[in-house]
This record gives C-alpha cells, sequence and structure tokens, in this order.
C-alpha cells in the first residue's frame, strides 16, 4: 500500500479538480429526494473509475462499489449527503446559487466532492486494497430520510455481505477552526422528533372572552408547560430540547378564532429520554386543553434516531487523524450536539463512526455564520483533508478488519 505521503501528494494534484467540481454542484442545488441534475454530475465525476454504480429505485441516489484487489468479502462504507436547503444565499460567493430559493448552505456540495476525491484516490490503489469500498451519494439528508430509503434498497449489502464498518464527514463553516476535525464516543448528535398540535376552541368577540372558548391563551399556556416539563421530568443529565418554531392563529386582534396550531421540534439524547418524550408532551396539551375546556390534537412524529457512534470506531478516527495529520489537528468533542443526521440509521446497523471538520474562511470561526445560514461560507482548501482522510479511513479499516479476521481464524484454529 502507498504511503500516507504519496497520498497526500497525489490528494494535492486534486484539488483544483474538486474545487471545479464543488462549485459546478453549488451553482445547481436541489432540494429533497429526487435530485436528478445532482446525480448526474456526481455520476460524471465518477464515470471512469471503474465503479460498480447502481442508482436508486424511488429516489437519485447513487452507490459506487470498488472492488478491492486483496479482498476478502469484507467491506467498509463512506458517505456523502447530496441535497441542499429551502434557502435564499446571501452569500456573495462568485459561484453563489443559480436556482432562487435553494442554497447548499450545509456544505452536502462539499461532501460530495470530497467523497468523489476519495473514490479517485482509491481506485488507482483498488490492487492493494484488503477489501471492498462502498460510495454512498444519498439524497434527502435534510429532513426527508433519504439514509433510510437506501438502507431499504440495500445500500449495506451493496458489495455484497453487508458492510464491516461506516463512515461520514460533515463539514462546518464556524464553530470548529479550519481543517481540525472532531468527533466523540457514543452519542454524538441527539434524535430529533416533531410534535403538531391543533387546539380547537370556540370563536368569539375578543371583548367578551367568556362567552367563547379561547385557543390562543390556551395554546400559549401549552408551550409553557412543555418548558416545565422538561425541566421537571427530566434529568439535567440526560437533556431534552424543545423549541416552538411556528405558531399560527387569529387574524384580527379582536377576534377570538376557532383554533391555534403550533409544531416544535423535539430533541433527545438517549433511547429512554425518546420513548418518554412523546406521551409526556402528549399529555401535558391534553391537560392544559382540559382545564380550559377545549379539544386538542396532538401529532408526535419520530424523525432521526440518536446518531450513535461505536467507541473503538471514533477512537480509530482520532488515531488516524493524529497519524495523518498531527495530534493537534484533533480535537475532541466534549458534549454531544443537538443537531440530528440521518447517518444515525447507517450507524444503528453496523458500527462506525461520525465526524465533523472544519471549513471556516475566517479565523473568528466561533463567530463566522453558521451550517444553514443564508450567508454561510466554506473553504474549498479543506476538500483534500476531507478526501484524504476518507481514504486512510477505508484503507486502513479494511486492513484492520483483515488482521481481526485473522487473528480470529487463528484462535479457532488454535482451539
Amino acid at each position: 500500500m502507498k504511503t500516507s505521503s504519496t497520498l497526500h501528494s497525489d490528494v494535492a494534484e486534486l484539488g483544483p479538480e474538486l474545487t471545479q467540481l464543488r462549485h459546478r454542484l453549488h451553482r445547481a442545488p436541489e432540494i429533497g429526494l429526487q435530485l436528478p441534475r445532482t446525480q448526474e454530475t456526481v455520476l460524471t465525476a465518477l464515470g471512469d473509475l471503474g465503479l460498480d454504480l447502481t442508482l436508486g429505485e424511488s429516489i437519485t441516489s447513487v452507490t459506487g462499489v470498488l472492488r478491492g484487489g486483496r479482498s476478502s468479502g469484507t467491506a467498509v462504507l463512506l458517505r456523502a449527503d447530496m441535497d441542499a436547503l429551502p434557502v435564499q444565499e446571501r452569500s456573495g460567493e462568485p459561484f453563489s446559487s443559480e436556482i432562487d430559493g435553494a442554497m447548499h448552505a450545509c456544505g452536502h456540495d462539499l461532501h460530495m466532492a470530497m467523497l468523489v476525491g476519495a473514490a479517485r484516490l482509491l481506485a488507482e490503489r483498488r490492487d492493494q486494497l484488503s477489501g471492498d469500498v462502498v460510495f454512498m451519494f444519498q439524497p434527502g439528508e435534510e429532513g426527508y430520510d433519504g439514509a433510510g430509503a437506501m438502507i431499504r434498497e440495500g445500500v449495506l449489502t451493496a458489495a455484497g455481505p453487508e458492510v464491516s464498518a461506516a463512515y461520514g464527514m460533515h463539514v462546518r463553516s464556524g464553530k470548529t477552526p479550519n481543517g481540525v476535525f472532531t468527533t466523540r464516543g457514543n452519542t454524538m448528535m441527539s434524535s430529533s422528533s416533531k410534535l403538531k398540535v391543533i387546539v380547537r376552541g370556540r370563536g368569539g368577540h375578543g371583548s367578551s372572552p367568556h362567552l367563547g372558548r379561547d385557543p390562543i391563551t390556551a395554546a400559549a399556556e401549552m408551550i409553557t408547560s412543555l418548558q416545565t416539563m422538561v425541566t421537571r421530568r427530566f434529568d439535567i443529565f440526560d437533556p431534552v430540547v424543545v423549541t416552538v418554531g411556528a405558531v399560527a392563529g387569529g387574524v384580527a386582534s379582536n377576534v377570538i378564532p376557532d383554533t391555534v396550531n403550533f409544531q416544535a421540534t423535539v430533541r433527545t439524547f438517549s433511547a429512554a429520554t425518546g420513548e418518554a418524550i412523546g406521551p409526556l408532551a402528549t399529555a401535558v396539551c391534553e391537560g392544559v386543553a382540559l382545564a380550559h375546556g377545549l379539544e386538542v390534537e396532538v401529532e408526535f412524529l419520530r424523525e432521526y434516531p440518536a446518531t450513535v457512534n461505536d467507541p473503538s470506531h471514533a477512537r480509530f478516527v482520532a488515531d488516524v487523524v493524529a497519524d495523518v495529520f498531527g495530534e493537534d489537528q484533533f480535537v475532541p468533542m466534549e458534549f454531544p450536539e443537538p443537531g440530528s443526521e440521518d447517518f444515525s440509521r447507517v450507524l444503528r446497523a453496523v458500527p462506525g463512526s461520525y465526524l465533523m471538520l472544519g471549513a471556516a474562511v475566517t479565523d473568528d470561526f466561533a463567530n463566522a455564520p453558521s451550517n444553514h445560514s443564508p450567508l454561510a461560507r466554506f473553504d474549498d482548501q479543506v476538500m483534500t483533508r476531507g478526501a484524504l482522510l476518507h481514504a486512510e479511513l477505508a484503507i486502513r479499516s479494511l486492513e484492520r478488519l483483515g488482521a481481526q479476521s485473522t487473528d480470529q481464524d487463528s484462535r479457532r484454529s488454535s482451539s
């Protein structure tokens, strides 16, 4: 196997190509599960690498399998998400989105370019690989559960047997210094759910609220009571976040409406809390409605589970970063984060690790516009680091898995 220094040299030569690819993707963002232009661009970028390519049936995913020359049936998976956000770009970049109301504000354009770069590096070394590599290009991460769709369509067994390890990487426009990697073992990111509530009262004149049944005051009490419930029913060391982001009801200051509805995002970090929050939130809303003599409809929708890294794989990521880039280029993530990610579904099925890469364009990364902001900007230069780490993780993970398999076979034969 070629050394890391050779990989460093090869990925540096890919830099201009990855930048061009990223800019092309950034100009033409697509939202959701159907991304035909993005799929075509990715296929073109992968077309000369000799991968076994499979397209999604229900979504515009791309799965590529690189067959290793020394494969023994083992495979690892590397993932990049592909979809953009419904955000009107105001970053000022010369390659800004040309699609009104859509923007790669979360860096998925970089993710695709980095994974294409890794595929190029690994394809050049296919004869030396100790197994196969599955490249998972996934639409619909931003609330559409594209990972779930790809799992149902067989991405984990694309190489034959189920992959033995999986890795995903996400860039940050702020929060982390440029070029620095971070992750943690066990829970890394929260689960996400949605609470949808419709409060039904009886409309009337605002001057005589006693003649109606005011759903606005009841909804306000429900929103406040949900916050109190979080602080009184859950352990402070197993946190819950409930944020009401949408409230709608009423058309005039002197009219009591018939209905009010609100929606909240709910974030939890453990399976037990995730199971408990739905029934408790429902009970709070129903109790307040009963006290006010109103009706209420409550819907609790589970979205993504918590992102839980296998501790040994998270340590493996940290060790590879330190070896390839230097120990100061990895910073352990102190606490789990309340963002959510559908790569969590992959990590529930197979061991692996998710990680973050700082891509801030300013040294003042703590105050840089965050991912999802219309002002978000990402440094093209980090893509070579991301591509290199993807490739190193695949190479070393396959070698690690092969060594483990050999050790197990030796123990069986000796017994």
